[in-house]
């Protein structure tokens, strides 16, 4: 990867962090950014709401450690929340299914079509990314904080998330952002969020802005082309679009 730094002509990245160490390697090459973007015209559409009580937690990913399932399930044991009012709702597959339908109030969902997805987003009330670092993965991004926000839901994420390392879930503005491996501090987030829903209303008004404002296929495709044009490969003329 070093190699491949130095020898590029420009360098295209998906956020701040990401393009903070690259500038580190001091390669002197151009680094533009190209952020992470979803689908907004779907995501954001109008969805029938899915709800399985009056407060409603998701997670939707792959069910492996690496993504925090064994610190998200003993937060949520910790935050003293119960069924039925309560659910936590988690969306995929991996190794720690079993474990989750084994927690009370939790319904391992599975794998599920986009149009079901949309639903469960717009049928909760927070949308949790747990993800820790581990010897070799840390959460490149995690699109499904892109997907959340179109939705208008709030958010919590782990400072290990590259959406709130890149500025996208910001603490106390657009989400909350908590310590990985922090199962105490995540159910505070949690309870905190289920006891105020002022406070969900207003961050996950504040994402659905951010997310558009910034993070859009149009700012990928901008970011880029603005990275071709550092190479003077772009197509882009004067007077063309």
């Amino acid at each position: 990867l070093r190699h491949i730094y130095r020898h590029a002509d420009a360098i295209a990245t998906y956020g701040p962090h990401v393009s903070a160490y690259v500038r580190s390697k001091n390669t002197g090459k151009p680094v533009v950014e190209a952020p992470q973007s979803v689908d907004d015209a779907f995501w954001s559409a109008a969805a029938t709401p899915i709800r399985h009580a009056d407060f409603q937690v998701m997670f939707a990913g792959r069910m492996e450690r690496e993504k925090g399932l064994p610190v998200l399930l003993q937060a949520w044991r910790a935050s003293g929340l119960q069924a039925p009012e309560v659910a936590l709702i988690m969306v995929g597959d991996g190794p720690f299914r079993a474990r989750a339908v084994a927690t009370g109030a939790t319904l391992a969902a599975g794998p599920l079509p986009s149009e079901k997805v949309r639903g469960l987003y717009a049928g909760s009330d927070v949308v949790v990314v747990p993800s820790v670092p581990t010897r070799d993965f840390l959460e490149p991004w995690g699109l499904v904080v892109n997907e959340a926000f179109d939705q208008g839901v709030a958010v919590i994420a782990t400072t290990a998330v590259g959406a709130a390392a890149g500025g996208l879930v910001r603490n106390e503005e657009t989400g909350l952002v908590v310590p990985p491996h922090d199962a105490q501090a995540l159910a505070r987030a949690i309870r905190r969020l289920h006891d105020d829903p002022t406070l969900r209303t207003r961050l996950g008004a504040a994402g659905r802005e951010a997310v558009r404002t910034g993070h859009s296929h149009a700012d990928w495709a901008a970011g880029m082309s603005r990275a071709l044009a550092a190479v003077g490969a772009s197509r882009r003329r004067e007077g063309c679009c």
